[in-house]
Formats: structure tokens, sequence, C-alpha cells
């Protein structure tokens, strides 16, 4: 070995033993120290909207975390693509030390301002709980007293993807300010529009794949289990959309010249997606399910999950789960057929005795690996025609209306593919320790997450395995009006990026 080989390999050493000697009492001091700085800066953050459907959102947060992360000492390069450019930010150890990137998602779903209860979705409040599962806010100089841990900060991308990301850059600003060196390389890439499905994701990763070369993928996403507690998934659905709208009359007619005449696309859409599932909520169109199956030890892997599922039903607002698998957790490793919305004529104020001209469906299906989504759209696709409807992908003419009984047009498109990484693998082992190390508690290891990450050209093109650092509480109205982060969760998700940070990645 050569004298420059010895002394890399002495520096890597020494950063590792360093990094060893965090233990569990010194990292959450570190980040007890740290909160309430990094809730203003959170605060900061939140204030700049993220509608990924906006070119001004989108720079808006680029610029800032290209500031952030400059200031860190990173090196941050924009990545261009045909849509909206990605962000790279890197600081290299050691050139012959691990690498690991993380991924983080920047953007948030749009927002309906009239629903939520507070002054703007973009200008964070925090909340206290009155005792009646409803919450009131309260004043942010309450932070100078007494914290209480389930406090929440409520505003959008709070929870789904700001709150992990600032998790994130809040750790790395501990390592520095306390001269910690994290015991490894570290890459971050920043997706500005992980909400509209990341379309140019797979793209830019086959782009710049050098850039993006990584021994390990750590995803700052997704909520925790049920119970709260810290939680690694190994896994992810895939997604694929469909639009499909059934036709009746060219235009919309009176319900009382019309009615018993002009059949109504209404009940033609009713029986056709009824007709997708059964009494017990198992999709029926043949073939739907092919391949999945789960074994003894799945099921084993599964039921360590400490699910209760009369809490979650409870939780939920309802009295009888669908009869797909035994268990919650069992029925996210299949594929799911869900509609999402319906359009068809005026309701409320708007109502008016007509017969609707067509009856808009919107459809999601989440994808296991065992299903990849065209073999899913082609059967749904294939169900529709075999219902007896005239497929096509436009308004019909005035001659195939006159021509078809039962018209439809059927639109589609592949989202996020699914992923699923195995357990016991190295990855496993390096952020199991990480966050027990940093928490004092095992994490729970889900199989999959029931939603979609645009993981799958990361795993593909760059050929490196992916979990999931889960953070945020449940409970936290992800997508919806009042998400939320519980401040409890937002500290320990410090807590759990410290810990990262400084645990050695395995070199076998």
């Amino acid at each position: 070995m050569s004298s420059k080989s010895i002394l890399a390999a002495i520096f890597l050493l020494s950063f590792s033993g360093a990094a060893q000697t965090l233990s569990t009492t010194k990292i959450k001091q570190l980040g007890e120290s740290k909160l309430i700085e990094a809730i203003s800066d959170f605060r900061e953050f939140l204030e700049i909207p993220n509608d990924g459907n906006y070119k001004e959102n989108v720079y808006s947060n680029l610029e800032w975390c290209r500031e952030n992360f400059e200031s860190k000492g990173f090196i941050v390069s924009q990545l261009e693509t045909p849509g909206m450019p990605l962000l790279l930010a890197e600081k290299v150890i050691n050139k012959d030390a691990k690498t690991a990137l993380f991924y983080l998602q920047i953007d948030g779903q749009p927002v309906d301002t009239s629903a939520w209860s507070q002054p703007s979705p973009y200008q964070a409040v925090l909340k206290e709980s009155d005792g009646d599962n409803k919450w009131k806010i309260i004043d942010w100089q309450s932070l100078d007293g007494e914290l209480n841990m389930d406090w929440r900060i409520s505003a959008r991308s709070a929870s789904d993807s700001k709150g992990p990301a600032m998790s994130l850059m809040q750790a790395i600003d501990v390592l520095d300010e306390n001269d910690i060196t994290p015991a490894f390389n570290v890459k971050i890439i920043m997706d500005f529009q992980e909400e509209l499905g990341s379309r140019d994701l797979p793209g830019a990763v086959k782009e710049y794949s050098d850039e993006l070369s990584a021994d390990f993928l750590v995803i700052m996403d997704g909520v925790r289990s049920v119970v709260n507690q810290p939680t690694l998934t190994f896994g992810a659905r895939g997604i694929a959309t469909a639009t499909l709208t059934v036709y009746g009359p060219k235009s919309p007619l009176h319900s009382g010249q019309f009615g018993n005449f002009a059949p109504n696309p209404v009940f033609a859409a009713s029986r056709l997606i009824a007709g997708m599932k059964d009494n017990e909520g198992r999709v029926t169109i043949p073939g739907f399910y092919d391949g999945v199956s789960l074994s003894e030890a799945d099921r084993k892997i599964l039921n360590n999950v400490p699910d209760d599922i009369d809490e979650i039903k409870g939780n939920v607002g309802i009295m009888v789960a669908d009869g797909i698998g035994e268990t919650y957790q069992e029925s996210l490793q299949y594929p799911s057929l869900n509609v999402r919305g319906m359009q068809a004529a005026w309701v409320g104020k708007e109502v008016r005795t007509i017969i609707p001209s067509e009856v808009v469906i919107e459809i999601d299906m989440r994808l296991v690996p065992e299903t990849p989504g065209q073999r899913q759209v082609d059967l749904l696709k294939k169900h529709v025609v075999d219902q007896g409807y005239y497929l096509i992908d436009r308004e019909p003419t005035d001659d195939e209306r006159t021509q078809y009984p039962k018209i439809a047009s059927f639109k589609y498109r592949l989202g996020s593919a699914p992923f699923r990484t195995e357990y016991g693998t190295p990855i496993d082992q390096w952020l199991t320790s990480a966050v027990t190390r940093a928490t004092g508690m095992r994490p729970i290891r889900m199989r999959t997450t029931g939603g979609s990450q645009p993981i799958g050209p990361f795993i593909n093109t760059l050929n490196i395995p992916a979990i999931a650092v889960r953070i945020p509480n449940p409970g936290n109205n992800i997508h919806a009006p009042d998400e939320n982060l519980r401040i409890g969760n937002f500290l320990e998700g410090i807590q759990t990026c410290i810990g990262i940070l400084t645990e050695p990645i395995p070199t076998k």
C-alpha cells in the first residue's frame, strides 16, 4: 500500500471513529439546542409558495435552496431538463469515501386558501390541540416558554416534504457548528415537481448519471407508521393514471323534454366503474393481481409493524375495510384501483334539470413491482372494451355517435415505477443502526408504502438501493388543508439526520 493510501485509510478511520462517538444522549442534546433556530428557518422556507405548476414558484424555491446549501459549503449545480431544472448539492469529505445521495422533494400540492383554518397556507402558524381533536392557533411567542412537543406547525408542505428537507439541512448545520465531519461524501438532489409526477427526472438521471453516482439513496419523504415511531420504508408503489370519459348526447339536454328517451351517461358510467370491484373491494378485472403473492416470511415482516387495525379504521372513519390482505400492511403489497374524481354536469346552487352530455372519470392505479404500469393500463382498457364500449382518444364524431351505443375516450399516463429494497442488505444495516443510535429506538421497518415516489430512475439507472426515512407524524393532513408537522417529529427528524450523517457507510 502506498503512503498516500495509508494516509487516506487513516483519515477514513479517524472520521468514522469520531462519528461513532456521538451517543444517543449527545445527538439528542445537539438537536434540542438547535430546535428554536430550526423552527425559525423552517417558517422562512414555508413562506415560499411551491406549487410546481408555476415556474415562478419553482425558481423561488430553487434559488432559496441554492443559497442555503452554498452557505453550508456545498458545491451546487443546476441540472437542466426539458422542463423545470433540478438542483444538486455536493460536499466531498474524501474522494475515497463512500457516498450517500439524499432525495428531497421541495414542491407541494396546490392549495385552496378558503379551506384552511388559518389566514394563508404559506404563512405558517403554530397550533395547539383543544383536547377535542380540534386545533387552535397560538402565538409563536409561546416557543419562548416551555415547549409542547405536540404543538403543530401548520402550512403547505410542512410535512410533505419541506419538513424532512429542513431536518436534513439543520442537521448539516449542527455538524458544521460543532466541527463534526460527516462520515461519508454527501450529495443532495432536489426535485421541484414531484407532485406533478417528476416527468423530467428519468431523463435527468440518465443524462447526469456521473454527477448523481452514489452508493446508497436516502429518500427524505413519507409519513411514519400510525404509532409515530421512527420508521424506515423499503419500497413504494408506483402509479399509473387514466382519464375515462363516457359520452351521452352531444350536448346537455332538458330532462323533461328528453328524459325516458336520451340515455343518461351517468348510469352507464356508474355500472362501468361499479363492475370494476366486487362487494369486498377486490378488483374484478381479470389478471389485475397476477404475480403478487406473500410468503410466510413476508407476512412475518409485515406483522412486525405495530398497526392497530381498529384504531386505523376509527381514525379514517370506516367500519369495514376492503378485503385485500388480512392487515393494513398486507393491503399495501397489492396493486390498487381508485376513482379519484368524477364530473358530470352541475351540483349545489348550480344544479339544473338536464341530462349530462358526458361523465369524466379520473382513475389512479398504484403499482407493485410484480404489476408493471403498462400491463395494468392495458388490463383496464380491455375491461372497458369488454363491457361493449367503442374506445377513442378524442370526442366522438356525429357518425360515431349514431353508429355505437356505448362510446368512451381513454387516455392514460405512466408515472413513478414501484421499487422494493430487500431487508438485511448493507443499506438496511446502515440506516437501522443510524436511526437506532440517533433516537434510542430501533426503527419500524415497513416493506412498502402505499404512496408513490419517483425513485425508480435512480435504482434502475444508477443501480443503487434506496430506503425512505420517514419523519412526519400520522394525522398530518398530507395533501389536504391544514397540513402540519408535529414539533416533536421535527426535532426527532433533525436528530435522526444527525445520526445518519455520522454513521459510517459499510464497506461491504
